[in-house]
């Protein structure tokens, strides 16, 4: 069984032992992630969205981020640059046991559709041990920087490719006005939004998404949470944009 395989099934194992009890290790209850769980009932029907983030971290604006998410009590994922990681490790780790998911984009921010296979793998793979030796873990996925790859970098990833379904190119503009704006009209169950915790207005885009959409009953999950919710095992070099419900 695939080290993916596993960690989906084990993340829906968790969701729904926290559906039936309280687990000591956890917070009963995390308003707007997974683990919220109305009366320690069941699972809540949704909408579910993965909130991520690029380029990070960035001590500055991705504690202030994550002090903010800490205190909504949401999960998400940050997809990080490996030079970033020197002088941050400790914020990685507290991402880390914050419950936060944390994936690859590349060590240099290059664009791996025009790397070849020993640069694409310098760049992927230098990143991977990284934080494997800093978080004692193998398995990340991967998101190529600007969106750009190819048949190549999907048979090189060794690990699922994950873009997104919502994107108010936060990186354009410091107009946090606009981007909640944009992300609110778009955001539907299942979609995955786009920011980067490297600019204080998206931090504060990121906050008053949360605020609002949770307000409307929305939950906020990491990507393997998604996953998990949504019963679908991850697979190596397969390109995720969004994880609808089945119905749709």
């Amino acid at each position: 069984m695939s080290n993916w395989k596993k960690r989906v099934q084990a993340g829906t194992l968790a969701l729904a032992a926290l559906a039936l009890a309280a687990v000591p290790c956890l917070p009963r209850s995390e308003p707007g992630t997974a683990r919220d769980v109305a009366g320690g009932a069941k699972i809540p029907a949704g909408p579910y969205v993965a909130l991520t983030f690029d380029d990070g971290p960035k001590a500055a604006t991705t504690s202030v981020l994550l002090d903010g998410l800490a205190q909504r009590g949401v999960h998400a994922t940050f997809f990080v640059i490996g030079e970033n990681v020197e002088g941050n490790e400790l914020l990685l780790q507290r991402m880390a046991g914050e419950g936060h998911q944390i994936g690859l984009h590349t060590y240099h921010h290059k664009s791996l559709a025009e790397l070849n296979a020993s640069d694409f793998y310098a760049e992927v793979d230098e990143l991977r041990a990284t934080l494997g030796a800093l978080l004692g873990q193998k398995d990340f996925m991967l998101r190529p920087p600007y969106g750009m790859m190819n048949a190549a970098t999907q048979a090189r990833a060794a690990a699922p490719i994950v873009l997104w379904s919502v994107d108010p190119e936060d990186w354009s503009d410091r107009d946090t006005e606009r981007q909640v704006s944009v992300i609110l009209d778009r955001a539907q169950d299942g979609d995955i939004i786009l920011l980067h915790d490297i600019y204080p207005a998206s931090v504060e885009t990121a906050l008053q998404v949360v605020d609002t959409l949770m307000a409307k009953g929305f939950h906020f999950v990491t990507v393997e949470e998604l996953f998990a919710i949504r019963g679908k095992t991850p697979e190596n070099g397969k390109v995720y944009r969004r994880l609808p419900p089945a119905s749709q």
